[in-house]
């Protein structure tokens, strides 16, 4: 089941990482293309503005960036032997749980105790 996990995380991870690095190259490019131009892009009735592209950007990297977190820490618990088990209670997460939610934390009582 270890191998099984850590091929699962492991795919979770480059995925996440791509999202991250993708997201950054897609990011930089905005910055480039904002630097010389003076235009009031959020009164142009033609397409999206920069300035939401790049909200819309940010939000898509922040979320990238906390899912590879979240992974990177899964596997620093399998590495640990603490994969699996709830850090709330100390009882062993639900594997229904953990097939929806892999880097889990917490079995449903107390994540729901958490509000999460």
């Amino acid at each position: 089941m270890t191998d099984d996990v850590r091929a699962l995380l492991e795919r979770l991870r480059a995925h996440a990482a791509a999202r991250v690095a993708s997201t950054a190259v897609v990011l930089g490019e905005l910055v480039h293309d904002r630097e010389g131009t003076n235009d009031d892009d959020e009164h142009d009735p033609e397409g999206v503005t920069l300035s939401s592209e790049w909200s819309r950007l940010s939000g898509l990297a922040d979320a990238a960036a906390s899912e590879l977190r979240q992974v990177d820490e899964a596997l620093a618990r399998l590495d640990a032997g603490t994969y699996g088990v709830c850090a709330g209670c100390g009882q062993p997460i639900p594997i229904a749980r953990l097939e929806v939610r892999p880097f889990a934390t917490h079995c449903v009582a107390c994540a729901e105790k958490l509000g999460r």
